[in-house]
């Protein structure tokens, strides 16, 4: 790959990564604010209005481009051999999984069913925060 590709597909990788960070950091605080107000509420229903979009328009397709272009840059930067991409993996992953676990309580939300509070929510607003902390010291400081 040509280093002006790999700078352009770098540049989007990060903009997909930004665009997929604000919506897991935005989400659950939609979330605590949803989970206080009364089901079927135009309040409420505001809200599975903007989380259905949130999901839709910037978080899956982010999360999609970001992964793409971060496989494709690591096969041909031959990053599959250093220690430090493994755990960066590792984490990368766990924010996919911490994506699905945000889908199920859009959907419980979408279908009146939450039964979680806002204060789990507040919590539950942390572990991406924490995973994305540990993948830029991953990438910046590559430890191992």
């Amino acid at each position: 790959m040509t280093g002006g590709l790999y700078l352009i597909l770098k540049a989007v990788h990060v903009i997909a990564v930004l665009s997929w960070m604000a919506g897991m950091l935005y989400l659950p605080r939609l979330f605590v604010y949803h989970a206080d107000a009364v089901p079927g509420s135009d309040k409420a229903e505001t809200f599975k209005i903007m989380e259905r979009r949130l999901v839709r328009a910037i978080m899956t397709p982010a999360m999609a481009v970001a992964w793409a272009l971060g496989l494709t840059m690591a096969i041909s930067g031959g990053l599959f051999d250093e220690h430090w991409f493994h755990a960066k993996l590792v984490l990368v992953s766990l924010m996919t999984v911490s994506h699905g676990v945000l889908m199920k309580y859009k959907n419980d939300f979408a279908a009146d069913r939450n039964r979680r509070s806002a204060r789990f929510f507040r919590v539950l607003n942390e572990v991406p925060t924490l995973l994305m902390i540990g993948i830029v010291f991953l990438v910046i400081t590559k430890p191992f």
